[in-house]
């Protein structure tokens, strides 16, 4: 995990000022694995070229190859819905993924000007079985096809989903949300994961958007990837970025949050960067997907 860092270079650092041989080359060791383990977050695989990400910051053009995306845990509802239309307009999003919706926050994110930045909308189903904090949602600048309210069952949250053309690639956006892995649930958690795993069977360029309730730490969520799916932030060399928790006393130590896109069908994303959001429990996180 990330924050091993931390711990292994401490003891490094203890271990030469000690003098301690056996302890600093073990303390290496274990530095070098990590890095090793997390080397797609520091040397880049794929990101977006220069022109999509000045694209991207120019304006919110659905013209071009390139679209600033975004997704958020509203946290049941309570994000504060005018900060979310104000990163919106700040960043020029034209791909907007939100989870744990519920009808009061849909409303006033239509009365704090959403429907007019992000014309195209499509909200999922309730859940078929257990409730995982509300609905999804999906709010596009270009027009939507293929509409889905429940792409594949999961029984605590449906999967919504919509074509969108981006630089002629017609992009299948799905937002998504499984159960967290928390005592007790932790099959509820693997059965939604095989679920969006089961997308890899189809022929589509997917970018797959929300909270996957897992990190790269994750063999479940390595799994979910195979060699269909890749992860933006393991790909893209720039870090990692952490989002949750958020507006805690304690700074965001994992990152749950996703860009998962089809490689080898024309697409990518990176340039992540997160940002907190009144009342959610999650940071947003946005970046940039450009199609070719």
């Amino acid at each position: 995990m990330p924050i091993l860092f931390a711990p292994v270079l401490v003891c490094l650092a203890l271990a030469a000022l000690w003098r301690r041989r056996v302890l600093l080359v073990v303390s290496a060791a274990a530095l070098a694995t990590t890095a090793a383990w997390h080397v797609g977050y520091f040397v880049p695989t794929s990101r977006v070229s220069p022109s999509a990400v000045a694209s991207a910051q120019a304006s919110a053009s659905t013209g071009d190859g390139a679209a600033r995306i975004m997704t958020l845990n509203t946290y049941n509802g309570n994000a504060s819905a005018a900060e979310i239309v104000s990163l919106v307009k700040r960043y020029n999003v034209e791909v907007l993924c939100l989870e744990e919706l519920t009808d009061a926050e849909v409303r006033a994110l239509g009365a704090a000007g959403l429907d007019a930045v992000l014309p195209h909308r499509v909200i999922s189903d309730a859940a078929s079985e257990i409730n995982n904090g509300g609905r999804n949602g999906i709010w596009t600048a270009a027009p939507m096809s293929n509409v889905s309210t429940n792409l594949l069952p999961i029984n605590t949250s449906s999967m919504p989903a919509a074509d969108i053309v981006v630089g002629g690639t017609t992009v299948r956006v799905v937002a998504v949300h499984p159960n967290s892995p928390v005592r007790g649930a932790q099959g509820e958690w693997s059965q939604g994961l095989s679920v969006i795993q089961s997308l890899s069977g189809y022929d589509h360029a997917y970018l797959l958007c929300g909270d996957f309730n897992s990190t790269w730490d994750h063999a479940r969520f390595r799994e979910l990837l195979g060699d269909t799916f890749v992860d933006a932030g393991e790909q893209s060399g720039q870090g990692f970025h952490m989002t949750y928790p958020s507006n805690k006393k304690v700074p965001p130590l994992i990152e749950i949050d996703h860009f998962v896109y089809s490689k080898s069908s024309g697409i990518v994303a990176s340039n992540l960067e997160t940002v907190a959001v009144s009342g959610s429990d999650h940071r947003a996180l946005i970046g940039i997907l450009e199609a070719s």
